[in-house]
């Protein structure tokens, strides 16, 4: 089978069923097809790059374009990465979410891309707010054993 790399090379585009959750609630692991395709220039703020990272290919928006790399993040995460230019194999130009067919430039999936990244610092919080009562729970527990 050939790798994703020689599909874009050949064919100039992807068209492939999503596999885990960093890109929830957007898309859906085994349900959503993307479609990508080789980049025209540079990436941009809000564009969905695809790119290699080790053995496994990754989908994340991209979140700040740098000289010669971008900073990126899944929608359903909250760790950033810097990706290198040479690494970005292609950019999400629709995906067919629960059947249909979504351009990019939908103004519905623009909406939703800018109320999502709006909502980011709300969402962080909320996510480290749901671990204090476990990291509470740890340090009890282990203040527990050591005094035993």
């Amino acid at each position: 089978m050939s790798s994703f790399e020689e599909l874009l090379v050949r064919d100039g585009k992807l068209i492939y069923k999503t596999k885990g959750v960093s890109m929830r609630p957007l898309l859906h692991q085994n349900r959503d097809l993307v479609i990508i395709e080789v980049p025209k220039g540079r990436l941009k703020v809000n564009d969905v790059a695809f790119y290699k990272r080790g053995m496994d290919y990754v989908l994340h928006r991209v979140i700040k374009v740098n000289k010669d790399s971008y900073e990126i993040r899944g929608d359903n995460t909250y760790r950033i990465e810097i990706v290198p230019d040479s690494a970005i194999l292609g950019v999400l130009t629709s995906f067919v979410h629960k059947g249909k067919l979504v351009s990019i430039k939908n103004p519905l999936y623009q909406c939703y891309v800018r109320i999502w990244n709006y909502l980011y610092p709300l969402r962080y919080f909320l996510v480290r707010c749901r671990r204090i009562p476990g990291y509470a729970k740890r340090r009890v527990l282990k203040k527990r054993d050591t005094t035993k």
